[in-house]
């Protein structure tokens, strides 16, 4: 089953519907109602909710980093950077990721994209 995934507030549009196009499970900040919220509310609401936060954001990197200092769980983080790739080849990615990885794999880390 694939993975459930949160979208930064900042992550375009089209890749959350190119997403669900493919039948994955996408919530939003906007949807979420957080779009205000810090990084690492967004974080935590992430972890609330058992879901990977997907973000282009590099302060999550910091914020990653400290947590996993702290030994403090997340079910991961994947990160891209903004404009490595097109937003087309993001989706692909995106969607190798969470329907090829298990939960496992990914709690308490960030995953880099492009792979």
């Amino acid at each position: 089953m694939p993975l459930s995934l949160y979208m930064d507030v900042h992550v375009p549009l089209v890749i959350s519907e190119g997403l669900r196009r493919r039948g994955l499970d996408v919530l939003t900040s906007q949807e979420d109602g957080t779009t205000t919220e810090d990084d690492e509310v967004l974080l935590e609401r992430a972890v609330s909710l058992g879901r990977i936060l997907f973000t282009q954001d590099r302060d999550f990197l910091k914020i990653a980093s400290t947590w996993q200092g702290q030994a403090r769980d997340f079910p991961g983080i994947i990160f891209s950077p903004q404009k490595c790739m097109s937003l087309g080849v993001l989706v692909v990615e995106l969607h190798m990721v969470l329907t090829c990885s298990d939960s496992k794999e990914l709690a308490g880390l960030v995953t880099f994209l492009p792979l």
